[in-house]
């Protein structure tokens, strides 16, 4: 091992501790890769990475659209129908309320597949009616944190796409390839969180809470169109069909999202200048946020390359099978819950380690969907995710006391989902 090898370990703890402090991720994975090629006396190994994760074709074109997509429905407000319409016909089931509630919120999170996104448009609506039917403010808001995990079915998640790439796989086929893990996850989750609730006595009819305030939710219609509720379901419902019964078509991530951003424009007769100017700026806001963080945690990925710490890395789990997939599902989740965050994580670990899966006895897209799925679940025990924040201000409660009933479910989805690839 070089001196090369032990500073470059020095820069990744260094990043591991700036990133649990919260700085910005795109600038501390950047800096890191580029001190680290530069330590290496090779820096244009970095440049050279940047150039080519900025002009990631398969990745703008499934990111960007999907996330232009999100913008339109945002703007004409059909997620709001979608949880309104869906959420209006459990409001009296007791404690089957929880279950059913999470159920829902599984399916919209199939449409709305970010937390913060999915919390700030289920959220408003179905804490207040779990609330005011006897749960507890904490276990009302984890039910809508714990139901993230069938959010991976929908092709338009980054990490999708970036890991299809890497193994050479239709996006649908590598969907398809795990669907059935992923919706055991979601199962889990349900069962675990029903669990803790009556572990923790979260529900009392007798002593049903309410929030400061009993008006409507803003984030609620009072007769939700049908037509519109379909809208952010259209993309999804449009690839699988087409994978399944119409392959031949090859219709592409982007090419759903244009139609269910048609279909959005038509049924609600938005403005079309406002829905184009949604769309595009959708679509940089997907560039900047979230493959900003595929372009830098490819350079970081570049500079421990450089550095030899990947070549030692591989060496070694080339030599220990198992401590490859344990590395795989306990590195992304413990930074995802130290930060909040578990992407970089997740991306910077398929950039360099998960194309080397074959070496492990392992299949590239397997130990990618571990790394992937690992990350996301470590979020949904994070106190610091913008997405369970978000929901204890809206159930008025420490975001420790909801990571208190969805921690148990992930550790247990953790370990389910290393048992399962």
């Amino acid at each position: 091992m070089t001196w090369t090898f032990w500073v470059a370990i020095i820069c990744v703890i260094a990043t591991v501790y700036a990133l649990i402090k919260r700085y910005e991720t795109r600038l501390v994975l950047l800096t890191s890769g580029f001190v680290m090629a530069f330590i290496s006396l090779q820096p244009m190994v970095a440049f050279k990475q940047f150039d080519k994760s900025m002009t990631n074709g398969s990745l703008i074109i499934a990111i960007c659209s999907a996330l232009g997509f999100a913008a339109v429905i945002s703007l004409t407000r059909c997620d709001v129908h979608l949880v309104t319409l869906l959420m209006r016909p459990l409001k009296k089931l007791g404690v089957f309320l929880l279950p059913a509630c999470m159920i829902v919120t599984s399916v919209i999170s199939t449409a709305i597949p970010s937390m913060a996104g999915l919390s700030a448009a289920v959220g408003p609506t179905m804490i207040p009616i779990m609330i005011r039917s006897g749960f507890k403010p904490a276990i009302a808001a984890a039910a809508v944190g714990g139901c993230m995990m069938p959010a991976y079915l929908n092709p338009g998640v980054s990490h999708n796409p970036f890991i299809s790439k890497l193994a050479s796989m239709d996006i649908m086929q590598f969907i398809g390839a795990h669907a059935t893990t992923t919706i055991a996850l979601g199962a889990i989750s349900i069962v675990c969180l029903t669990i803790t609730c009556f572990l923790y006595g979260d529900f009392n009819r007798k002593n049903i809470q309410t929030l400061e305030t009993e008006e409507k939710s803003k984030e609620e219609v009072e007769h939700p169109n049908i037509l519109f509720a379909i809208a952010p379901l259209v993309p999804v419902v449009l690839l699988v069909c087409a994978s399944i019964w119409a392959p031949q078509l090859k219709m592409s991530v982007a090419t759903a999202m244009l139609i269910g951003t048609f279909y959005a424009f038509v049924v609600t007769r938005s403005n079309p200048e406002e829905i184009t100017k949604k769309f595009f700026a959708g679509m940089g806001n997907g560039y900047a946020k979230i493959l900003g963080i595929i372009i830098a945690a490819g350079v970081f990925a570049a500079g421990l390359r450089a550095a030899g710490v990947i070549e030692v890395f591989v060496q070694y789990l080339t030599h220990a099978n198992e401590v490859a997939k344990i590395g795989g599902a306990v590195g992304p989740f413990a930074l995802a819950v130290l930060t909040g965050s578990g992407d970089a994580a997740a991306f910077a670990f398929n950039e360099a380690v998960t194309p080397h899966a074959p070496k492990f006895a392992m299949t590239i897209d397997g130990l990618g969907y571990l790394a992937m799925m690992a990350a996301g679940i470590g979020r949904q025990a994070s106190p610091l995710a913008g997405g369970i924040i978000l929901l204890s201000g809206i159930a008025g409660v420490s975001p420790v006391e909801v990571v208190k009933r969805t921690a148990p479910a992930a550790v247990i989805m953790l370990i389910s989902v290393y048992i399962l690839v």
